[in-house]
């Protein structure tokens, strides 16, 4: 890995050079610090004067209604508050078109803030940016709330997501302490990757069970999970539960087989279809349950950013306006190994990052909650 920083010579004259900025796919927390730190580094350091925010992801780049020009005195404050004032979207645009309209604006640089499907649409552009032969250079920055992006330590916004998860992990506790056999069910994001439920449950330190899709579990059976979980009302009269949204997935009779904007399949509602098992099982067992279900899915990623993630979001914003001023393109700005270094986006987007069920992180969850390795059916 190459790392990432000022260099001695730029490619792009500041004085003449032209700025995109744009966000991708769903909210998360720290996008509109990395906004700031793009426009601050570029305005300050480089002084770089026109620079334009695309509204509504890709979509920005093929309608001229959705374009804003940013400056110091618009993105002073915006750090404080949580979502994108670019706003953001799903979904594909044609190559060809966006283009002509980066070319058409004379954008020299484009900053693309997005997860694995943008950066996909961020690899269409530049190869139809070097089938023209033009000198645009477009960098990522990686954005994924469920840290599952390869060769990236962490992803920015990450360390807030699971820290206000943990707020609703408490809730959860108190309300299954509050009542006779009271359990607590919470949902959070994660759709392959249980990342943020593993950091969530260490921190919270009262969860006793943590469900992720990287490991299956079985409902039923004397070693399944509601068997599991009737001997720990037993025996504690209350009981904390964790799911990722994406685990459990197989416990569905189907697959719907749709897709939203950006191609990803449209996951089952673990959370409902787990509170209905729940439920239904102790009242086959004639034994009285309070179960309450939170899922504070949307309020965890809407919020302004934590300040370590503030500082994380700022020299991500830094870095990748030293790497494009230089002229690169087809990377974008990850720590890796605690470094910021520059990771070319088609090896990022190669392989998810999951949790590795034989790793420190999964057995510090079971060590955490004490549940079982798996949940069998037999």
């Amino acid at each position: 890995m190459e790392l990432a920083g000022p260099r001695r010579d730029i490619f792009f004259e500041p004085s003449i050079t032209t700025i995109g900025v744009l966000t991708c796919g769903g909210l998360c927390p720290g996008l509109n610090n990395v906004i700031r730190s793009i426009v601050m580094a570029a305005t300050h350091h480089y002084k770089v004067h026109r620079i334009y925010g695309f509204q509504y992801g890709f979509s920005g780049l093929v309608d001229d209604d959705l374009r804003v020009r940013l400056a110091p005195d618009l993105v002073s404050e915006i750090h404080l508050r949580g979502g994108s004032i670019l706003a953001s979207s799903r979904g594909e645009q044609d190559p060809a078109l966006m283009v002509d309209h980066l070319e058409n604006l004379g954008v020299n640089i484009l900053f693309v803030i997005g997860g694995d499907g943008s950066m996909r649409g961020a690899l269409a552009l530049i190869a139809e940016i070097k089938r023209r032969g033009l000198k645009i250079a477009v960098i990522g920055i990686p954005k994924t709330i469920d840290n599952d992006l390869r060769y990236i330590d962490v992803s920015f916004g990450y360390t807030s997501a699971y820290s206000e998860a943990v707020k609703a992990i408490e809730c959860a506790h108190r309300e299954a302490q509050g009542a006779a056999n009271g359990i607590g069910l919470v949902k959070l994001m994660g759709r392959h990757s249980g990342f943020i439920t593993c950091a969530a449950t260490l921190a919270a330190g009262s969860v006793n069970y943590a469900l992720i899709p990287e490991n299956s579990f079985k409902l039923e059976g004397e070693r399944g999970f509601l068997a599991t979980l009737k001997r720990r009302l037993a025996h504690r009269n209350h009981a904390v539960i964790v799911v990722a949204e994406g685990a459990g997935q197989d416990l569905f009779e189907s697959n719907h087989g749709e897709t939203d904007a950006s191609g990803n399949q449209r996951l089952h509602d673990i959370g409902t279809f787990l509170s209905k098992k729940i439920k239904d099982y102790f009242k086959a067992e004639k034994i009285e349950i309070n179960l309450k279900y939170i899922d504070p899915s949307y309020i965890i990623r809407s919020i302004p950013a934590c300040p370590a993630d503030a500082v994380f979001c700022a020299n991500l914003g830094l870095n990748a306006v030293h790497a494009g001023m230089s002229g690169k393109t087809g990377l974008l700005i990850g720590q890796w190994h605690n470094r910021l270094v520059h990771i070319p986006i088609f090896q990022a987007i190669a392989e998810r990052n999951c949790v590795d069920t034989t790793g420190p992180l999964w057995l510090s969850v079971l060590e955490s909650t004490g549940q079982p390795l798996s949940f069998d059916s037999d």
